[in-house]
């Protein structure tokens, strides 16, 4: 099931919001918000945010597919999912 590159940004944006941020105020989470070279997410919480991933959107990432190159912003995570989606 291919899903739309908005509704992917829009809900891993609610998850990161939700999960990892609930005590940030003031802090604005956009599409481009830096993730992981912004220190937003640790290494741990990545993890958190592939196996969210993999479960929402029913892939599984590679080993070398977990690093800031896929993950660093919603942006770059929306069209990582939607690649995985399309084979």
């Amino acid at each position: 099931m291919s899903s739309n590159v908005n509704e992917i940004k829009e809900t891993v944006r609610e998850f990161v919001k939700n999960r990892f941020l609930k005590n940030s105020d003031g802090l604005e989470l956009t599409y481009s918000t830096p993730l992981i070279s912004g220190g937003i997410i640790d290494s741990i919480l990545t993890m958190q945010l592939v196996v969210f991933l993999e479960q929402t959107y029913s892939f599984e990432f590679q080993a070398h597919e977990v690093d800031k190159d896929n993950l660093d912003t919603i942006e770059i995570i929306a069209a990582f999912v939607v690649k995985k989606q399309n084979g």
